[in-house]
């Protein structure tokens, strides 16, 4: 079973040029990679204009991409502050049905009554009868 060596300790001399050599070699390949690619061969030209459609996809897939996450976001702020409106109205709802609750109580109305004059009776109501007369 192989153990970590670079975590364990110090490398050796040898290991540390290993090392080295395998990153050198992969930046040499990269930069040849390029070199390639951005070239004024006719080969690399070729290559670079028959690839031009996918080139194109590709970033037609990259804007469509920043657009949906755009919308997404803006969906997301317009939900969020929806949500802080029908709190805010739950919230003036409930204290304008309390606040009515109150003011329909019988002893607020009489208060409000007493103010134009009018007072609360307190015998019960007469019944009036009518006498039908047979002619």
């Amino acid at each position: 079973m192989a153990r970590n060596r670079i975590k364990n300790g110090e490398l050796s001399e040898e290991v540390q040029e290993e090392m080295s050599d395998e990153l050198e070699e992969k930046v040499e390949e990269t930069q040849n990679f390029l070199r390639s690619v951005f070239s004024t061969n006719p080969l690399s030209t070729y290559l670079v204009t028959k690839n031009l459609p996918f080139i194109a996809f590709i970033a037609l897939l990259g804007l469509f991409y920043i657009s949906n996450r755009h919308l997404a976001e803006n969906t997301v702020r317009r939900i969020d502050r929806l949500g802080k409106d029908v709190k805010e109205l739950g919230w003036d709802y409930k204290s304008l049905h309390a606040e009515l609750m109150k003011l329909t109580t019988q002893t607020e109305i009489a208060k409000r009554a007493d103010t134009l004059g009018l007072t609360e009776r307190t015998e019960p109501p007469i019944k009036i009868e009518l006498v039908k007369k047979d002619k």
